[in-house]
């Protein structure tokens, strides 16, 4: 099974509490169409018990017995397997590859597995939104953490990998996507399970409480991602850092102004708004009234989306999903 990073680290930490050995495998370099890429992790414990997953199924059992020998002499582990075509075709690809997988075992008192304060801090990192990089020489094992301006491109892609011509992996740890959708609308009806199919962790945000209501958004709460708390307040709370979008949906200068005023001034890596072009005029001269810069204002995506003609409150939501994801993966880049 997959699993969110963040809960792998935690099962693993959970494991070594509960007395049991742990430790974590993780695809450090494919060739062909393999079912995981690089970063892909899975963790076993000294009872064989599995979570996440670095093939799809295809290899877990063998990663899990090399796992197990980890576990007892603490020794790191970097092994090859070829995915054949028909192990590929079962998991829903075309064609096999090859996959290379790290095991390490975790806090063993001997052997040059990941200590266990690094499996803290790593945890630690992921609790308080910080990107973080744990980088581990296949040569002999030593390993550093790693900031985001020492790789700013990978952190930029999501992109775990191999570094100095392949003789260490780069295993990034980015803070999960964070939506901020501010205006309980139709758009915001398809948006929001959108954006989570994509990796979002969605939150909608709107004063007006007949329409935020769990009826309308199935799958958010309530008072912690449904909120009814002005869009500002609510932002601020909810907080906008490079790894948040925020899209204001709500064409109400008094709910859509005070979130942008925060969007805008925050890192946040997109934001956008509907409305016409001449609403959008008129949006930015209020802005610049109330102390905005300039640069700040042409940060802003308006009228919201990419333009692929769309009419319909889901064909928009398609146009916001795209804008967002090309100004994640392509900072700067033209639509």
């Amino acid at each position: 099974m997959t699993a969110d990073p963040d809960l792998l680290l935690e099962q693993a930490r959970d494991w070594l509490a509960a007395g049991k050995g742990a430790a974590i495998a993780t695809v450090v370099e494919t060739w062909g169409s393999a079912p995981r890429q690089a970063g892909a992790r899975l963790v076993v414990s000294s009872e064989a018990e599995l979570f996440g997953s670095v093939s799809g199924g295809c290899v877990e059992g063998a990663v899990a017995a090399e796992a197990l020998e980890a576990m007892k002499d603490g020794a790191p582990r970097l092994l090859t397997y070829g995915v054949s075509d028909d192990d590929a075709f079962a998991v829903g690809l075309a064609c096999g590859g090859v996959i290379r997988v790290l095991v390490d075992p975790v806090g063993a008192p001997e052997g040059d597995g990941m200590p266990r304060a690094d499996l803290d801090r790593l945890i630690a990192a992921g609790a308080a939104r910080e990107a973080i990089g744990y980088e581990i020489s296949l040569q002999d094992w030593r390993r550093r953490f790693v900031a985001p301006a020492e790789a700013p491109e990978a952190f930029a892609a999501d992109k775990s990998g191999l570094v100095a011509e392949g003789e260490r992996f780069l295993a990034l740890q980015n803070p999960p996507l964070r939506l901020a959708i501010i205006g309980a609308a139709h758009i915001a009806q398809a948006l929001a399970p959108m954006a989570r199919i994509a990796g979002y962790d969605v939150s909608v945000i709107d004063p007006r409480g007949a329409f935020a209501t769990e009826a309308r958004f199935p799958g958010l709460t309530a008072g912690e991602t449904l909120l009814t708390d002005w869009p500002d307040a609510a932002l601020a709370q909810h907080g906008v850092d490079a790894r948040t979008a925020v899209v204001c949906l709500t064409h109400d200068p008094k709910l859509d102004d005070p979130a942008l005023k925060t969007a805008l001034g925050s890192a946040a890596f997109y934001v956008g708004a509907l409305g016409s072009t001449r609403t959008h005029s008129k949006r930015v001269e209020r802005l610049v009234a109330a102390g905005l810069a300039q640069d700040a204002i042409d940060r802003l995506d308006a009228p919201v989306g990419l333009d692929i003609g769309a009419k319909t409150p889901a064909e928009i939501a398609i146009a916001v999903m795209g804008a967002m994801t090309l100004a994640l993966r392509r900072p700067g880049g033209a639509s």
